[in-house]
């Protein structure tokens, strides 16, 4: 038979999960009426009265990510993503769900992509990429870091020389430090591009990114002119793609009962 100190310690410990529910539940009340330091507080009793109620600590960690200013650079703006990262990594030490643990690495992953730690980011978004190798969304925001890395240095090179922006690069010595530079992020960035189109053959966003790439690749490539050009001319395609996607899924939304038209924009950049 259970002792009496026992049974008060399982009392005690179904109290405190009930209590920990309570919380949880009124901290999502506040959250979705943008109380979000009360929902805070809320989650943060519910974790310390249950630390196994692992939906108080992704609803935490969506709080913390809630107040999270993406471009500024302050220790407490920077404490709320870091806050927010910590109880997703606490949840996945948890043995969790499929669900929230594809939550929680997305989550990490976007914070780190807005902080702009890219090499973290692209970790995390492979890792989603794992747990669900179907969802293009991962494998679209690897190829958007790609080409993140990649058109800085390629701007900074294209800047020294005075290039317009549809002047082609000639300069062969710059052409190979920026393959030596930026060459793995451009093949990357095309092969994830073309693995989100696989799964979603109308995501014109990952098409645009496409445009970018080659236009990333041509300026790698002037050593061999024909190729240069073909890879421009490969871009051009990918822009006439997302232009004539945008325009199809307008149409159709159009036709959609209280159907919102998006608006095509340019994607030549």
């Amino acid at each position: 038979m259970l002792s009496a100190a026992a049974l008060a310690l399982l009392f005690a410990a179904g109290c405190n999960k009930l209590k920990a529910r309570d919380q949880l539940n009124k901290g999502v009340q506040a959250y979705k009426n943008a109380k979000f330091e009360e929902a805070i507080n809320r989650f943060q009793n519910a974790v310390a009265l249950d630390p196994s109620l692992l939906n108080a600590r992704l609803y935490l960690a969506t709080a913390y990510a809630q107040q999270y200013v993406p471009g500024a650079d302050t220790p407490d703006n920077n404490r709320n993503a870091e806050q927010a990262i910590d109880q997703y990594k606490q949840v996945l030490g948890r043995n969790p769900s499929r669900e929230q643990q594809i939550n929680s690495v997305k989550g990490i992953a976007y914070l780190y992509l807005q902080m702009k730690k890219f090499d973290l980011a692209k970790e995390y978004y492979r890792k989603a990429s794992t747990i669900d190798p179907n969802d293009p969304e991962t494998y679209y925001s690897v190829g958007v870091i790609d080409w993140t890395e990649c058109y800085q240095p390629r701007m900074e090179e294209r800047a020294k020389l005075g290039l317009k922006p549809d002047d082609s690069l000639k300069d062969k010595k710059v052409c190979q430090h920026l393959k030596d530079v930026n060459g793995a992020n451009i093949q990357d960035g095309i092969d994830v591009l073309n693995k989100a189109l696989q799964l979603r053959p109308d995501y014109d966003d990952a098409m645009a990114y496409m445009n970018l790439m080659y236009r990333e690749k041509a300026d790698t490539e002037c050593d061999t002119p024909d190729q240069q050009v073909a890879d421009l001319k490969t871009a051009d395609e990918w822009v006439d793609k997302t232009m004539a996607t945008k325009k199809a899924k307008a149409a159709k939304a159009a036709q959609s009962p209280g159907g919102i038209v998006e608006q095509p924009a340019s994607q030549n950049q």
